[in-house]
């Protein structure tokens, strides 16, 4: 009885309020998505399968920051300041301790925690000082600026920590890739299959997590606080734990994509926190739904894809075709275009049931 009481809770939890989706008709569907994920690399070539592992690495990101902003509301601008906090502590971390015994995994770990770290301090000084609204974007950004600044100016011998040397504005290299210890011999994920699979799993750990962490508590509360803070805050919680929360859950996850694309590319630069690295992410989020996760997902794979491909063949037009959409989002559909267009099918859906039903 405990264990079904258990599962029961967890099945609630994947599809409270604050998720689109439910039911067997969505798990059916969510089910063929995630067969057809795991069947792709048999049908591709194994180079490609490795380069397609970028589009993975940069979803955490993208639902960290739907946590933050469209659950949390407060936009943020600092994602890619963690994102490149967290790849130069892997970088740093790897070239000092080498690729031996899984030590790379202990990277990992330390890099995401130095970025959750580094959140919960700037976090405290924003929400604890009351900063909200348009100012905690402009602080963000500002941030995330400094970061950029700071970095790129590191390009002297002397800016090293150990044998690890930052480069400045050449990007950190060299850093080895992840690796599994194995009784055979240790595993290297290079950008192939096996770094598919590992990145694909976590993609889905990290998804169905958050749809509980929103639809708990927790989530409900944070939704109460985006919706009326004074009102929250009259009820007897504490807004600014909340908000500092969420913050630092949002900021570990752009850690963590930070850590992934480092260990992918074996590099990392201090564009990745630049202006226009920066601006991209509220870019995914806005075009996907920023109130949802799946739609805050689905969205971001097909702007990244779409971007992916006007930078390959139209470099010139790509910056302005990602203005030009989120502009058209927050005209259009300021929910978002991907949640605007699931929110009308269903209601179409909706209005034909019953008249299937008496016909039937």
């Amino acid at each position: 009885m405990a264990l079904l009481s258990r599962i029961t809770s967890i099945l609630t939890l994947l599809e409270g309020p604050q998720t689109l989706g439910r039911g067997r008709r969505f798990w059916s569907g969510f089910a063929l998505v995630v067969a057809a994920a795991s069947a792709y690399p048999l049908f591709a070539d194994g180079y490609d399968v490795g380069n397609n592992v970028y589009f993975f690495n940069w979803t955490f990101m993208a639902l960290g920051l739907c946590l933050i902003w469209g659950y949390g509301g407060s936009l943020s601008f600092g994602q890619t300041a963690f994102f490149g906090i967290a790849g130069y502590a892997y970088g740093v971390l790897t070239i000092n301790l080498g690729d031996a015994y899984g030590l790379t995994l202990f990277a990992l770990v330390a890099a995401v925690l130095i970025s959750a770290v580094c959140a919960a301090i700037l976090g405290y000084f924003l929400f604890f000082g009351r900063i909200s609204g348009v100012f905690l974007g402009i602080v963000t950004l500002s941030v995330t600026l400094v970061m950029e600044r700071f970095i790129s100016q590191t390009a002297g011998p002397e800016w090293h920590i150990g044998t690890a040397r930052l480069n400045g504005f050449n990007g950190m290299g060299a850093m080895p890739s992840l690796t599994i210890p194995w009784p055979g011999g240790p595993i290297v994920l290079f950008p192939d299959v096996a770094l598919y699979y590992v990145t694909l799993v976590l993609l889905i750990l990290v998804y169905l997590g958050l749809r509980m962490l929103v639809n708990s508590r927790f989530g409900n509360v944070i939704v109460a606080i985006r919706e009326n803070p004074q009102r929250a805050e009259m009820l007897g919680y504490d807004v600014r734990k909340y908000q500092l929360g969420t913050f630092i859950i949002g900021s570990s996850l752009a850690g963590l994509s930070g850590v992934l694309y480092t260990s992918w590319g074996n590099y990392i630069t201090p564009a990745s926190m630049g202006m226009t690295a920066a601006s991209l992410p509220i870019v995914w989020v806005a075009v996907g739904g920023r109130s949802d996760l799946t739609t805050t997902l689905f969205g971001s794979f097909l702007v990244l894809i779409g971007f992916q491909a006007l930078t390959i063949y139209g470099s010139q037009y790509a910056l302005v075709v990602m203005g030009a959409l989120l502009v058209l989002t927050v005209l259009v559909a300021p929910s978002g275009i991907v949640a605007s267009a699931v929110l009308l099918v269903s209601k179409r859906w909706m209005r034909k049931k019953p008249q299937s039903g008496e016909v039937s």
